[in-house]
């Protein structure tokens, strides 16, 4: 039986299994199997993964099964392979806006009004970078490397920020006499 430390990672994150499967879009019950040390398919194991921001390998304390070892090294290898993938196309979007803002930038002291083109492309010009990278990018990314993931992401940025700010604001209350 192969042992796993979906508990453990679960209980670091401070989530309960109801939080857990919302998280990674399982069912309560496949969380409770999984805890239990049933069998589920890789795409389930990837998907836990994914919500507890881990390689499916560190799911599990033990494989002793040789084929799903050799399954799971396979999946870890393709995430790998398609992560290089999309960072290497975030990264060329990253550079053609830096390029085309150096050479904008350098025009505009070429011009009497280039306070305007400056200050107009590196706004809105990231305002539009963002609309782009939202409606199209991301979607295409996703399709395209279903096993990787954005780097930090705005949400996962605003949740970590709730989490954090939320037993700040509740300490913050003074507590009145009455």
């Amino acid at each position: 039986m192969n042992q796993t430390r979906i508990i453990e990672l679960r209980q670091a994150q401070g989530w309960t299994q109801e939080r857990l499967a919302t998280a990674s879009g399982v069912g309560l019950r496949t969380v409770q199997r999984l805890e239990a040390g049933q069998d589920a398919s890789l795409e389930t194991l990837s998907l836990v993964a994914e919500a507890l921001q881990v390689p499916v390998r560190d799911l599990f304390t033990t494989i002793d099964n040789a084929a799903l070892n050799s399954r799971v090294d396979s999946l870890q290898g393709r995430a790998d392979d398609q992560q290089a993938a999309r960072d290497r196309v975030t990264g060329a979007w990253r550079s053609l806006f830096i390029g085309i803002g150096v050479v904008a930038t350098l025009l505009s002291f070429t011009f009497a009004q280039g306070l305007v083109l400056f200050l107009g492309y590196w706004i809105g010009g990231y305002i539009i970078l963002i609309a782009i990278r939202r409606l199209y990018l991301e979607p295409h990314l996703e399709e395209k490397y279903p096993l990787s993931r954005p780097k930090e992401s705005r949400r996962s940025r605003r949740e970590k920020l709730r989490e954090t700010a939320a037993p700040a604001a509740v300490e913050a209350i003074p507590a009145t006499d009455q």
